[in-house]
């Protein structure tokens, strides 16, 4: 996509809100205009002709699913499972390329012109390695004997998203004589992503790396936009960096060993983006649900499309978080709360973050900034997901408020919350609220 925008500066401590009916964001109080003019590219196998669209292109007219109408003079092509599509995150001169297509694995100079330096570290789990680990190392060494590769295989799980794991990391690259000009690939889901990153942006205060997310949860959210982090006793994803890869490369053919739970959990960012963004994408989402459940490998190649354009484009604007990104927050605060609350690994984070959005449009609907349909519209499509709307019981009130009062989000001791207001695809991220309701929402939602 390319990007056009206004200067600014934006305030972390502002609330805002983002309506998708416009071109114009507008935060407030009302000091910053930002137009958008986005192009994202869509290609034939492999690097023939480019195609532009906007940032509401539609898939190929050879999608056997229900599809959004074109908007802003969108172009589309035929095309067919094999085909290219080039997502930009517009970062100036770390600008980088998300690329989305089947079999991409097997094409190495994705991967390739990307390396910096002559030695290549993999990071993956358990269950990854025996599955694309030597496929990957075929991709970065075919043709191409200059290149070493190192490895390490770390234990598969949330509840290993910590500093004893990244420390195996940081011993096997500085083993392995690792340097500056060295790449760092991240093979797995997203906390592969999450702590080979990390570790990345601190071995030697700064490595290359490259992202090779293999979970529909890493493949539209995590692996795109830089946020790079390790989760901490008291808070998940409290020590981290924002550190852009080099590129990410989505071989959607990974999604075929996805099991249906790691699926479910990952379509709960797609529903995220369609919420916060594009009403015409949860639209979509609604429609061709079951393709999705199904892993119609169109459905999810235009699901994974959309989202990164989302997510690219407010990274773009915003690549530090410190103002309109945060709406990708939307379910989070509580999410997370449920994240920790149980334990590192017993929810997956899309299992939480379901029941955040739950919880999130209950008090937007109480603080009457949205209607009882589209509360609605969420329980339906989530449940349809096979996803969770409630908490676990174990989580109470207190924990629940205990666990929120240490989120990223909060500023000089005031939490903010990504609450939905308007239409849908209408977002604020705000203090603004009565904190009064936001218990009432808590306790309608926990027994003790």
């Amino acid at each position: 996509m390319i990007m056009a925008f206004s200067s600014y500066n934006f305030n972390p401590f502002l609330s805002f809100s983002f309506s998708s009916t416009t071109t114009t964001t507008t935060l407030l109080p009302r000091l910053y205009s930002i137009k958008l003019k986005w192009k994202s590219r869509t290609s034939t196998p492999f690097g023939s002709k480019v195609v532009g669209s906007s940032i509401r292109s539609s898939p190929t007219q050879s999608i056997p699913v229900e599809s959004p109408s074109p908007s802003g003079g969108s172009k589309t092509m035929t095309s067919n499972s094999s085909a290219l599509t080039i997502v930009e995150v517009d970062l100036g001169n770390r600008s980088y390329p998300v690329y989305i297509g089947s079999g991409l694995l097997h094409h190495p100079h994705f991967l390739q012109k990307h390396l910096v330096g002559k030695k290549v570290l993999v990071v993956t789990n358990t269950t990854i390695a025996s599955l694309y680990l030597d496929k990957v190392i075929d991709a970065l060494t075919r043709d191409n004997p200059e290149i070493s590769v190192e490895t390490v295989i770390l234990p598969d799980g949330e509840k290993y998203k910590n500093m004893e794991t990244l420390m195996k990391v940081f011993q096997q690259a500085i083993e392995s004589r690792l340097d500056r000009r060295s790449t760092f690939l991240a093979l797995g889901g997203g906390v592969i992503g999450d702590m080979c990153g990390f570790a990345a942006s601190t071995f030697m205060r700064g490595a290359s790396f490259i992202q090779v997310p293999t979970t529909v949860m890493a493949q539209v959210d995590s692996s795109v936009g830089g946020k790079t982090a390790i989760n901490h006793p008291l808070g998940k994803n409290l020590i981290g960096s924002f550190y852009q890869p080099q590129c990410t490369l989505i071989d959607t053919d990974t999604l075929t060993t996805l099991s249906d739970r790691e699926l479910s959990s990952g379509l709960a960012e797609v529903i995220k983006c369609g919420l916060i963004m594009d009403a015409d994408f949860f639209k979509w989402q609604e429609e061709n649900i079951n393709a999705l459940l199904a892993k119609n490998p169109h459905a999810i190649a235009y699901a994974i499309k959309r989202s990164c354009e989302i997510k690219a484009q407010l990274v773009s604007l915003d690549e530090m978080e410190c103002g309109i990104r945060a709406i990708l927050n939307f379910g989070h605060t509580f999410g997370h709360a449920i994240e920790n609350g149980v334990g590192y690994g017993q929810w997956l984070h899309g299992e939480a973050i379901a029941v955040g959005m739950v919880m999130a449009a209950d008090l937007s609907l109480r603080l009457g900034w949205i209607d009882e349909t589209l509360v609605k519209r969420i329980h339906t499509i989530l449940e349809h997901a096979r996803l969770p709307t409630s908490p676990p019981q174990c989580m109470t009130f207190e924990m629940f408020k205990s666990i929120m009062s240490v989120d990223k989000k909060v500023a000089d001791g005031v939490l903010r919350l990504v609450l939905l207001k308007g239409t849908l695809g209408n977002c604020t991220f705000t203090s603004d609220y009565d904190k009064e309701t936001l218990d009432e929402t808590l306790r309608s939602f926990c027994k003790f």
